[in-house]
């Protein structure tokens, strides 16, 4: 054996490191090259390899050129700002952009309704409308399973003015607000917002009157004071509010929305594809050049023959009304909408309804006689109604008045609570009775919130809350039970006409929504703010206000004897906060208890002589012998309030009596 080879015994490790390997030979030092902060040691290891690249021979190397140190800029914080901003171009503009922006957004994620989906969610709900023409007024119910979701009511005498076409003149434009104020001949003047006008028409007019072509789209170059504009209103006067105007004109039909000067065309989603594809060829071959359409979604199924008579129909009014604004004098009216009545029919009445049920003989013959010119494959669902009151009968009036509450119990025994602000309404889903079945706290909470999610839809179309609306939803653990929540809600959703979009669940759990607020609303329609606290629900006093408690510190009083020791304070001579003021009503029923216990008439009553002997005085000579019950009452009423209050003295414990017969007297222990 070897002597360099060890000898490996057999209780040795069958192991042996490698020999060292040849030291490296020094590489010159480069002081001007560092690291670079963010890639540790990255800058100079590449160096270090360009080096040894270079060496031609064994032991040479290449001659090093020397560049400057590479110095990282710093980027500077920005510095806030002291004073507002502006921004270039219109503010109400730039804010429909945004919002166009993420809607498209949104529109990208949205799903694309199947045919199977869209029949599956149009069989799965027994729809029924109920018209009631009854006390001068019309109430239209729209019933989902028998249960109400949507109510509207109009007066004869109250019509609204959404959708009717004015010509009016220009009364004052604000800059800084970026609106201007429009007179349309009724009262009060209606605003006109930089986002709803129509720029093109604008600049064409500008055109015609020979002033120059505005670059930035401003309000105070579009219009000036006198002008003549052609609006449309899209919100009726709430409040101190005027009516809300645009001057991109919509004539709304049966199948469709007709767009004068309109260069897009848009079908509603809630379609499927393949309905969506045919409507889309249909309208190319009868759609004007010069015109837009959006499509309702009671065109599904439409022919091609109704469409056509719809889009003339609609062509014909806008000629109309373009002739009538080279001939009327501002402000006039141009176009009328039809009533609420008619509104509705055309607006919600579809294939969708199994009947409608209608209660009036006026209202019959209106809805016929539109359904006959219109859809006449619909009249064999009108049903007239005979008998007593509609409303009872299919429990309507019944779900008006809890819709009314401020509490909304759900049928699991969970409750909903809604608030509405100046700002935004807001929406607090509580468990309240409901305990679960089983399971744990995640799943009972979870199906709350799924019960709240179907129930919150419901009562924001019945109640028609528009704005900002927030949600509260019990806090979910899980990620994907907060998802199905979500779904839910937005499945639901689908069924409101009105425009609304779900925007986020905010960090804190809340889910905040808009909806389009049209009308009034169901709570402002069925009330009128209080006299006395105007509204806010509470009567504000002059005083602080002491409220009654117990004078052993707080604690809750005792009824029986024991609660006579504690005397409550008076405040301002007519009680403890208020509480036994001496109202109107009291006194006027005062006042008749003492006209009928005190003598009035002139008999002679008996008269008490003073102490002492001393004669009575005398009465005076306009003086009657009886006196008046009014007098004597607020006489009595001003002594009591101006009598000085007695501190109430310390309350003393009371006593416990034990039951015992040593108690018990008897009669012969008496003798």
């Amino acid at each position: 054996m070897d002597e360099t080879t060890p000898t490996v015994s057999p209780v040795s490790l069958l192991f042996m490191a490698p020999p060292p390997l040849p030291q490296a030979p020094d590489l010159p030092e480069v002081d001007e090259f560092e690291p670079d902060a963010d890639i540790p040691g990255g800058a100079a290891r590449r160096s270090r390899t360009r080096r040894r690249g270079r060496g031609d021979g064994e032991g040479e190397t290449a001659p090093q050129t020397q560049s400057p140190p590479r110095q990282r800029q710093q980027r500077s914080a920005p510095e806030p700002i002291t004073e507002p901003q502006r921004i270039k171009g219109s503010t109400r503009l730039e804010a429909k952009k945004q919002r166009r922006r993420d809607g498209r957004s949104d529109g990208r994620r949205r799903t694309v309704v199947t045919e199977s989906e869209f029949l599956a969610r149009r069989e799965a709900v027994d729809r029924s409308m109920v018209v009631r023409s009854k006390f001068d007024r019309i109430q239209v119910a729209v019933l989902e399973d028998d249960v109400l979701v949507e109510h509207y009511v109009a007066k004869s005498q109250e019509a609204s003015l959404i959708g009717n076409i004015y010509l009016g003149r220009v009364q004052n434009v604000l800059p800084s607000m970026e609106a201007a104020f429009v007179d349309i001949g009724r009262g009060r003047n209606a605003v006109l917002y930089s986002g709803e006008v129509d720029w093109e028409a604008a600049q064409a007019n500008a055109e015609e009157e020979g002033r120059p072509k505005q670059q930035a789209k401003r309000i105070e170059l579009a219009l000036k004071p006198g002008d003549r504009v052609l609006v449309q209103v899209t919100k009726d006067p709430i409040g101190h509010k005027g009516a809300r105007l645009t001057s991109q004109i919509s004539l709304p039909g049966r199948y469709l929305v007709y767009v004068p000067n309109g260069s897009m065309s848009g079908i509603s989603r809630k379609l499927p594809d393949t309905e969506r594809a045919r409507l889309k060829r249909i309208l190319k071959e009868v759609l004007p050049e010069s015109a837009g359409v959006i499509v309702r979604t009671a065109a599904e199924g439409a022919t091609e023959e109704q469409l056509t008579l719809d889009v003339q129909r609609l062509t014909n009014q806008w000629t109309h009304i373009q002739h009538a604004v080279e001939t009327a004098n501002a402000p006039a009216l141009l176009h009328s909408e039809p009533d609420l009545l008619v509104k509705i029919i055309r607006d919600v009445f579809n294939e969708d309804f199994q009947r409608l049920v209608i209660e009036g003989e006026d209202a019959h013959e209106i809805i016929a006689d539109y359904l006959t010119g219109v859809a006449p494959d619909l009249l064999e669902r009108v049903v007239r109604y005979e008998g007593g009151d509609s409303f009872s009968e299919y429990r309507v009036t019944e779900q008006i008045d809890k819709a009314l509450e401020r509490k909304v119990w759900l049928p699991s025994g969970g409750s909903l609570v809604i608030d509405r602000t100046e700002a935004m309404t807001v929406v607090d889903v509580n468990t309240g009775k409901f305990v679960g079945q089983g399971g744990n706290l995640e799943e009972t909470v979870t199906k709350n919130n799924l019960e709240a999610a179907e129930e919150i839809v419901r009562q924001l179309r019945l109640r028609d809350i528009g704005g900002i609306i927030v949600v509260d939803f019990i806090d979910m653990v899980l990620e994907t039970n907060r998802d199905l929540v979500l779904r839910r809600l937005v499945e639901c959703l689908s069924r409101d006409r009105t425009k609304h979009q779900v925007a986020e669940v905010t960090s804190l759990g809340l889910v905040q929504m808009t909806r389009k607020k049209i009308g009034l609303g169901l709570l402002e329609t069925f009330s009128e703010p209080c006299e006395v606290c105007a509204g806010r629900g509470v009567v504000i006093h002059h005083d602080p206000v002491i409220k009654h408690r117990a004078a052993d510190g707080g604690t809750r009083k005792r009824s029986g004897r024991g609660a006579a020791g504690g005397a409550s304070g008076v405040k301002n001579g007519v009680g403890s906060a208020g509480t036994h003021a001496i109202t109107e009503d009291v006194r006027n029923a005062l006042s008749k208890i003492a006209k009928s216990t005190i003598h009035t008439d002139d008999a002679e009553l008996p008269v008490s002589e003073p102490a002492g002997g001393a004669p009575a005085p005398e009465r005076a000579a306009g003086e009657s012998k009886g006196a008046d019950p009014e007098t004597i009452l607020t006489a009595a009423l001003d002594a009591v309030a101006e009598a000085p209050v007695e501190e109430a003295a310390p309350p003393t414990k009371p006593r416990r009596r034990r039951a015992s017969t040593k108690a018990i007297v008897t009669p012969a222990e008496t003798e």
